[in-house]
Parts: structure tokens; C-alpha cells; sequence
């Protein structure tokens, strides 16, 4: 199967969607394959059926009702998960585009990464992890991957979604390698999911991700960086004056009132966004070249054994991500306000678990067979796989169909 790639793409077939790339881009001609082997398309690359995959899925669509920052029925106009995913795209494949690597790749990386989160955001992570303490903790990483791999059916010879090698890797290691060359977990010890899926599959946990995963990962983090700032601002708890210290947005800020100084705050806003953006996407690609030009890997394996990420923001940059990041913990996703929401929501999801794992008929068809007759770390799990597909709105239906009370979130 592999050798029918190559030869079509070196016949240049248009319709198999080839495109010269740089020599140490992912190429679809050469992808290490699916677990299932399916036969190929004549009209989509690998890494674009990957991409159609994910946008089609359920996980997909469950996206536009879940917390990004706020809770997604606080305001229309408020960033859900689905709307920062779109954004992330983007940025990903500008970055791919620029680094001459396959933009599918970076495109599909982008979408599916955040499939794995709870609903009400890090909160209910944060709630669901707790819970699971005693049967392996809970990780949104991780649960994006058992999402496509096990959780999704749609397909009659497989669950999941059957995703390639190069995406799959991406999924689990766009932020970098999971454990050490000795095996031994880089951030704590390495999810049972993985873990489980590496036995079939070698995801090879111990090299960087390649460099279309490496772009939707700080594509993830100038996506929201920026809106952020933009939630933010909307909501009331930031303003345009309290930026102004900081180097990147104040900055940026300071360009925009002297080019334009009757520009009403809405628009002053808008521009600071879209202009921060630019500036750290160009940031990205100067500093990515440099270190392809350092490093000048001759393939996509030799860019994963680089040893560092390449794809990163220059030295300067960086400091100024990092005060921005620090600002926005202090003064967004501390603030008493989001503090109060965070405390309900947290409140829902532990209550839905412990109502689940102690009567899992209250569970629908499909997730509560069997379950009462399980041991405990199997039933615990299908709670946890159960409740972290859930949106913010279905969450609070089931709480009030389980529960007398149920806190007001909007």
C-alpha cells in the first residue's frame, strides 16, 4: 500500500492531491499506514481523509457547546471549543504553509486536539481527574485519543476513526515527548490509553512530534493568547488600559491608538487582535527557519529526533507569551467571577460521576451495559468516557433531571 503511494505520487497524480514539500515534511505518499488497513483514495492523500474524518465526527460537532473560557451559554459571541479549534486550524496551516510542510496534517492535528475535553473546560478536567484518582487519573490528551481510536462508531470494520500514524502522533505528542529514552514519563507516568494503544500501534513516545503537529501546537497557543484578550475585553473583566504593561499586547496597543487615536475601543480591540496575531505567526516561521537552517533535518524522522522543539517562538517572544499567559491566569481564568462559575460547574461534574458509578442504568443505551456487574476500574472508566463526551448544555440537563438543584451557570 505504501509502494502505491510513492508510485502515484511520483506520477504526479493531481487528483491524489500530491505537492512538492520540503524534505522534512510528513508526505502522505509515505505515511507508516492506519491500524486497519483500508484500501486508498483515489482523490483524497491520507492526511486529508483524516481531516474529513475528524470534521464529520460526533466528537466534532460536540465542540460548539463546550467551555473554552466561559461557559458556552454565557453570550453567543464568547470563543466555545469548536470556534477556538476553527482558529487553531487556521493559524496551523498559515504556519505549515509557510514551513513548506503538508498543511492537511497540521490542519487535522489542529482540529482533533482538543476532542478530549470535558464539559465546562479545565474545570471539569480538573473535577473528572479527581474522581478518577484511583483508576488512573483522567487526561484530556489522553481521552482525545481513546475518542478516536475506541469511542467513535461509525464505521463498520473498526471503532474509532482509524486515523494515520502521523496524525495519531500528533494527537499525543504535540507538546512534546511523553516519556524519556528509558521509558520513564516526562510529565508523571505515562496515561493507561496510550499506553495501551502504543502496544498496537508504536506512537513513539519518546521523540517529538513532526513538524505539522509541532505548528498546531503553538498555533494553540497564539490562538488563544489572542482571543483570550478578546473574551476578555467583551466580558468586562479586561480592559485596553490594563494591557498596556504587558511587552506583546501593549505594544501591539501602543501601534494601534498612534496610528489611530479616535478609534473606538471595540475596533481598537479588533485591531490589537488581528495585528498580535500577525506578529507572532511571523515570529513562529522566522524562528522555525532559523532552526531548520541549524539543524537542516534531511526528513520528517530526522526533524522528530531534532532533540528540541523546532517550531517554536524566538527567545524574545517567548518571555513576552509567558507575561502574557501569567497576566491572563492572574486576571481571566482566576478572576473571583470565573472563580464562582468554576466552583458550580466543578460541583456538577462530580455529582454526575458519583450518580452514574453508583446507578449506571441512569446511563443511556449503548454506555450502561454491563456495567453493574463490572469491577470497579472498568465501570469507573465508562463513567468517565460517558461523562467527557458530554457538552456543557447536556451536562446541565442530566444534573437537573438527577438532581433537585442545579446551579444557574449563565
Amino acid at each position: 500500500m505504501a509502494e502505491e503511494r510513492q508510485e502515484r505520487a511520483a506520477l504526479g497524480d493531481i487528483g491524489f492531491g500530491y505537492r512538492p514539500r520540503a524534505v522534512y515534511a510528513s508526505d502522505p505518499a509515505r505515511s507508516r499506514g492506519r491500524l486497519w488497513n483500508e484500501p486508498e483514495s483515489p482523490t483524497r492523500t491520507p492526511f486529508q481523509r483524516d481531516r474529513d474524518r475528524i470534521v464529520h465526527s460526533t466528537a466534532f460537532r460536540r465542540l460548539k457547546h463546550k467551555t473554552q473560557v466561559f461557559i458556552a451559554h454565557e453570550g453567543d459571541h464568547y470563543r466555545t471549543r469548536l470556534t477556538h479549534t476553527i482558529e487553531v486550524a487556521q493559524i496551523a496551516r498559515a504556519l505549515a504553509r509557510a514551513l513548506k510542510v503538508d498543511e492537511d496534517l497540521a490542519e487535522a492535528v489542529a482540529l482533533v486536539h482538543d476532542f478530549g475535553h470535558t464539559p465546562f473546560g479545565h474545570t471539569g478536567e480538573d473535577a473528572l481527574n479527581e474522581k478518577m484518582a484511583d483508576w488512573g487519573g483522567f487526561d484530556h490528551n489522553a481521552q482525545s485519543l481513546r475518542i478516536v481510536t475506541r469511542l467513535e462508531r461509525r464505521y463498520a470494520e473498526f471503532d474509532g476513526l482509524n486515523l494515520t500514524w502521523e496524525t495519531l502522533e500528533g494527537l499525543v505528542k504535540h507538546n512534546g515527548p511523553l516519556v524519556d529514552a528509558a521509558g520513564n514519563g516526562l510529565c508523571g507516568s505515562l496515561p493507561q490509553a496510550i499506553r495501551d494503544y502504543n502496544e498496537l500501534h508504536d506512537l513513539e513516545p519518546s521523540t517529538f512530534a513532526g513538524i505539522e503537529a509541532q505548528c498546531a501546537a503553538i498555533a494553540d497557543d497564539i490562538a488563544y493568547d489572542t482571543h483570550d484578550i478578546d473574551d476578555g475585553l467583551r466580558s468586562g473583566l479586561l480592559s485596553l488600559d490594563m494591557l498596556e504593561a504587558l511587552a506583546l499586547p501593549g505594544g501591539v496597543l501602543k501601534g494601534v491608538r498612534d496610528r489611530y487615536p479616535a478609534l473606538d475601543p471595540v475596533r481598537t480591540g479588533h485591531e490589537l487582535m488581528r495585528r498580535q496575531i500577525t506578529l507572532m505567526v511571523e515570529d513562529v516561521i522566522a524562528r522555525a527557519q532559523e532552526n531548520l537552517a541549524r539543524l537542516r533535518p534531511a526528513s520528517a524522522d530526522e526533524a522528530r529526533r531534532a532533540g528540541e522543539t523546532v517550531v517554536a517562538f524566538s527567545p524574545r517572544m517567548a518571555a513576552a507569551e509567558k507575561e502574557l499567559k501569567s497576566f491572563l491566569y492572574g486576571h481571566l481564568y482566576r478572576h473571583p467571577d470565573v472563580m464562582a462559575v468554576r466552583a458550580e460547574a466543578e460541583g456538577v461534574v462530580k455529582d454526575l460521576f458519583d450518580a452514574y458509578y453508583a446507578a449506571p442504568r441512569e446511563m443511556p443505551e449503548g454506555w450502561r451495559e454491563g456495567l453493574d456487574r463490572a469491577e470497579p476500574r472498568i465501570r469507573a472508566r465508562s463513567v468517565a468516557d460517558f461523562l467527557a463526551g458530554m457538552t456543557d448544555t447536556y451536562a446541565l440537563k442530566e444534573h437537573r433531571r438527577l438532581f433537585d438543584r442545579t446551579p444557574d451557570l449563565g
